[in-house]
């Protein structure tokens, strides 16, 4: 065997199994360096170096719901070379009392597990039971495969979604037959996306200073206007950015927000537009947050 093959073979296995996953709800114990790593558009997470110790972690999206628009959740999980598979599982055990209390939903109905998740040129291939297509209409079942494709496609080896159900493909998903005939890409769910669509940080993030904010905004002029606030509602920062492109065209946006000290363990990232009319805020998201330091 040449010292080539051998290569191969090894970045083969380490790469199924940064998508191997348990069934929803159960631990995975493996701790290592996730090979699934997260872009920095649209999302990011910890990157554990090759040499982490047992006990360190990694932080993932989930992506719920608020009303009928997806929302992130962010979830700081023990280290696993499975981190793929551990999105999922969050994703199938559905918001914890925090992000309910935080409005958060789900259209993935209790009991979906995840029976395997594979990858080949960056189409994931999701096995889920299926409990994962029982109950519920239409826009429950669009809701859910949302869900599902925006979570998978947060890591930079994922692009696009491919579904089985019990361990074989379907065309179309629940009794309305929603098509998923070929992968499904988040530019098709995009429609699920609020009109600002905070993906970073998450509900329950814990926040750096500055704090990064990102995601997806269709706002005139693509100004987006952010604050940081005290779990008083006193404001700690207040700034702008400008999304790659303005309304009706929906743009990307990123920008640093550092915020005033503060002796308050909780607070808010605020994103908004702000109108032209009257100067109030329009399509006002609200992300609970833990900050990292507080003096």
């Amino acid at each position: 065997m040449s010292f080539r093959t051998l290569l191969l073979i090894v970045a083969a296995v380490v790469a199924a199994l940064a998508f191997g996953v348990t069934a929803c709800g159960e631990d995975d114990d493996g701790t290592g360096e996730p090979t699934a790593e997260p872009t920095s558009e649209p999302t990011a997470t910890t990157s554990p170096s090759p040499t982490e110790e047992p006990g360190e972690t990694v932080t993932v999206l989930v992506y719920f719901l608020s009303g009928e628009k997806l929302a992130t959740a962010e979830r700081t999980l023990p280290a696993t070379l499975a981190v793929a598979g551990a999105a999922m599982d969050a994703l199938c055990g559905g918001p914890n009392d925090y992000e309910r209390a935080a409005g958060l939903t789900s259209s993935v109905p209790e009991g979906t597990q995840v029976l395997g998740i594979s990858v080949k040129d960056k189409v994931a291939t999701v096995d889920l039971s299926g409990e994962y297509a029982s109950g519920g209409g239409s826009l429950s079942m669009m809701t859910r495969i949302a869900q599902v494709v925006y979570t998978l496609t947060q890591f930079d080896t994922v692009r696009a979604v491919r579904f089985h159900l019990d361990g074989k493909p379907v065309e179309a998903i629940g009794g309305e037959g929603i098509i998923v005939d070929s992968p499904q890409r988040r530019a098709d769910w995009e429609d699920f996306e609020p009109v600002i669509f905070v993906e970073r940080p998450g509900v329950g993030a814990t926040i750096d200073n500055p704090v990064v904010i990102q995601g997806r905004a269709t706002v005139f002029e693509a100004t987006v206007q952010l604050e940081v606030r005290d779990a008083e509602d006193r404001i700690l920062a207040r700034g702008f950015t400008t999304a790659t492109r303005g309304a009706p065209e929906r743009g990307r946006f990123r920008e640093r927000l550092a915020y005033a000290a503060t002796a308050s363990p909780e607070g808010f990232v605020i994103v908004y537009e702000q109108s032209m009319e009257d100067g109030s805020a329009l399509h006002e998201v609200r992300v609970p947050v833990f900050f990292a330091a507080v003096q």
